[in-house]
């Protein structure tokens, strides 16, 4: 059954409506380019298929999407990007909840994958997911091959040792430690950050007629509505209601973590939230309507109840 009806185009309807549409988009890509269940090693397979498909909101494509609108981008040649960054997340989070890592037994309500299946299988499903993200990146079609490579190259930086793993590693080693807010502020733009603006930056990419003015405002937006992000994650683990997404209420505290509210207090935490919703908008200002799907994305990300 058709999401809109024929007198409506996709850009007429609000972006909150929209959603339903973008995350069904990247679900059918997800599922074509994921082996199936049935292919061997199908435990594998079968895990792989558990960590993409775990009712995850999939805020980085509909970031991708959203950006692609706002820079006037063909959906079609959007959803690799969606699909490959959305693999590099779930890759990201089967590592973040294995016991040597947050050692979490839920994610969104459902057994993480070490739980559902066990430990090797799931560092194995999670090892190859993330090559599977540049498989897809590489295999666009009508994407010029220097195009291609950009795109691979921003998703690496992003999830390696300058980026998301770089940024997993100063969070464990800052366990039980005090740390600055620019310390804070610099984890989190690599943890989480690094990922988010890759999600944006991959529309740029794709626009090769974008003016270097536009570019960097479109990348200023990923970089501080990243950090705003992790910011409210930790704000929302404090107040107690990430329980409505399957993790233990308090994990942050539980694990001794340097966050945001325990070294500022919640208020702050709040306070500097809005600064960066207000900055990250800021940067949208030339854009025009074009951008409101991205203003509404940022809106969400602060201002989210889990």
């Amino acid at each position: 059954m058709p999401l809109f009806n024929a007198a409506e185009s996709l850009l007429s309807v609000a972006f909150e409506k929209r959603i339903a549409y973008y995350t069904e988009r990247v679900a059918e890509k997800l599922d074509s380019v994921l082996p199936s269940a049935s292919q061997p090693p199908k435990r594998l397979h079968d895990a792989m298929r558990y960590a993409v498909f775990n009712g995850g909101k999939r805020v980085r494509p509909l970031l991708v999407y959203a950006a692609g609108e706002c820079l006037g981008l063909a959906e079609s040649i959007l959803d690799a990007p969606a699909a490959a960054i959305e693999l590099i997340h779930a890759f990201s989070l089967v590592h973040d909840d294995l016991p040597a890592m947050d050692d979490d037994d839920l994610r969104r309500g459902k057994p993480t994958v070490h739980r559902q299946f066990d430990e090797a299988t799931a560092i194995l499903a999670a090892d190859a997911l993330q090559p599977l993200a540049f498989s897809v990146l590489a295999d666009m079609q009508d994407v010029a091959a220097t195009t291609r490579t950009k795109l691979v190259k921003l998703v690496a930086d992003a999830c390696g040792s300058t980026g998301m793993t770089g940024g997993q590693s100063m969070d464990l080693a800052a366990e039980g430690t005090a740390i600055s807010t620019d310390e804070i502020e610099t984890m989190y733009s690599l943890k989480t950050g690094a990922l988010i603006h890759a999600s944006v930056v991959s529309a740029s990419i794709l626009c090769e007629k974008l003016s270097p003015d536009r570019a960097s405002a479109i990348d200023a937006f990923g970089r501080t509505i990243g950090v705003a992000f992790q910011i409210k994650d930790d704000i929302l683990d404090v107040e107690g209601e990430t329980h409505v997404i399957g993790k233990r209420t308090g994990a942050d505290q539980r694990l001794g973590k340097a966050t945001y509210p325990g070294l500022m207090g919640i208020d702050h935490a709040r306070s500097r939230c809005d600064s960066l919703l207000r900055n990250a908008l800021e940067q949208l200002d030339d854009f025009g309507a074009a951008a409101d799907s991205l203003r509404w994305l940022a809106r969400y990300i602060v201002e989210r109840g889990n």
